[in-house]
């Protein structure tokens, strides 16, 4: 496959070739009847003035000779009956009559008549042109012939001469446009050598091109290309890392499940088997167990809800029974509930009548799940804070790390990096989508070993 420069170069030189002898064959024959037509036209200007100089017909064989001499053109007067009465080239008297001449017919009815013809006289081709004229009263006719074979010599001469001023123009025009084309293969190649810098993923690469209109547009439309693919390469680039990090959240939440399963599993297995082993068991031992089994198989089953619920609330596919509801009576029963579970904590409850359009089931699970971790992540008394506009539960316990903040609502965050839950990270995740679901925000203050706030903005 050829390069761009050498397929403009060979099709220059077939152009050129073809131009050259098409426009020379049709400058020929172009340039020959102009040349011929404007012989005519001298020959007729000289036929005019000879027939003012030929007052009579006494001495008109001197004249022509004189004429001769001077215009080296042959002469020939001839009267209305085709005799010849005056020659510049040969004695008149032994002549034939030219009566029937050609161009003698064509002046006897036109303006002038004129032919090319081998002349047996003088034995060339000759250009014949004839006029008709009145002298002294009586029709005579005016005729002068130049040489063809000079004409040609000297159309062969004037023709050579545009031939070659053609020539040095197409000279020209080819160097021009080699020029051309040597920039064009120099653009060509810078585009060119861009492409593979961006094939081999280069970045930051730009190019520019001000030699032509065209040449400019194509390179700032590769330079939009250019930046759309290093976006998508970054995105790409994100996209992977995410998905790198979600496996890693797969093994984690996986890991972690394993994790927080194994022990209620264990629990019930073991004591699964010590009743089916020991049939005489103690029938205090043996609710001691069932207990057990109970409270392990209740574990599971919340842990299984809240992944179900979870994934519901994150897809959308909750369905929600929203009531006017008095929220301080509903802190009030959790904080009951709570209690059965941490006797010896404070919990100190400042509120107001506070009604609320909400899920009573959901909004119950997340108020439960922020009082609870604040009584398991501190030793102090609990500060919950009713008003009309919000509910704020304070601890004084461990609190939140600044960059954790922002992360702790993330599903499973805390299976890959929080020390302080050792639960399955979905509880404040949970949280956030079911105040999301009510249009309310939560707002979180913590500083590290002071305590945390967890703010529900009602409005």
């Amino acid at each position: 496959m050829l390069k761009i420069h050498d397929i403009f170069l060979r099709k220059f030189i077939l152009l050129f070739i073809f131009i050259f002898f098409g426009v020379g064959i049709i400058l020929y024959f172009w340039i020959k009847d102009i040349y011929i037509e404007q012989t005519k036209s001298d020959l007729l200007h000289n036929i005019d003035i000879i027939s003012l100089q030929v007052k009579d017909l006494d001495n008109t064989q001197e004249q022509v000779k004189q004429i001769k001499k001077i215009l080296n053109l042959r002469i020939t007067i001839i009267d209305s009956q085709g005799n010849v009465i005056a020659e510049s080239d040969k004695d008149f008297r032994n002549m034939d009559n030219h009566k029937n001449r050609a161009e003698i017919i064509q002046a006897k009815f036109n303006k002038f008549g004129y032919i090319i013809r081998y002349s047996h006289t003088l034995k060339k081709e000759l250009l014949y042109v004839a006029k008709k004229y009145n002298i002294n009263n009586y029709e005579y006719y005016i005729r002068m012939a130049s040489d063809i074979k000079l004409l040609n010599h000297q159309f062969l001469s004037l023709f050579m001469k545009i031939g070659f001023m053609f020539l040095l123009f197409m000279i020209i025009a080819f160097w021009i446009s080699l020029k051309i084309s040597k920039n064009v293969q120099i653009e060509t190649n810078k585009i060119l050598t861009y492409l593979k810098n961006l094939t081999n993923k280069s970045n930051n690469i730009k190019i520019e091109s001000t030699y032509s209109i065209e040449f400019n547009k194509i390179t700032n439309l590769l330079n939009k290309v250019s930046e759309n693919i290093i976006k998508r390469n970054k995105q790409k680039n994100k996209y992977t890392a995410k998905l790198k990090l979600s496996n890693r959240q797969k093994d984690d939440i996986i890991s972690a499940i394993s994790h927080e399963f194994k022990n209620p599993i264990a629990v019930i297995s073991g004591y699964t088997q010590a009743l089916l082993e020991e049939k005489d068991l103690n029938h205090k031992i043996r609710d001691k167990f069932l207990t057990k089994i109970s409270s392990s198989s209740l574990k599971l089953t919340n842990m299984i809800d809240r992944l179900r619920l979870s994934i519901k609330l994150e897809e959308g596919k909750q369905v929600s029974h929203f009531t006017k509801s008095n929220i301080s009576l509903l802190i009030g029963d959790i904080i009951d509930d709570l209690q059965v579970t941490y006797p010896k904590r404070e919990v100190d409850f400042v509120h107001q009548n506070v009604q609320v359009n909400i899920d009573l089931t959901l909004m119950s699970l997340a108020i439960t799940n922020l009082i609870e971790n604040a009584l398991k992540y501190s030793q102090d008394a609990i500060n919950i804070e009713l008003k009309e506009h919000y509910l704020k539960i304070t601890d004084q316990g461990i609190g939140i790390s600044h960059e954790d903040i922002s992360k702790i609502t993330n599903k499973f965050y805390r299976v890959s990096s929080n020390s302080w839950n050792n639960s399955l990270g979905v509880g404040l995740f949970l949280v956030k989508n079911i105040i999301e679901l009510h249009n309310f925000t939560l707002e979180i203050q913590s500083e590290e070993n002071k305590g945390s706030s967890f703010i529900i903005h009602f409005k």
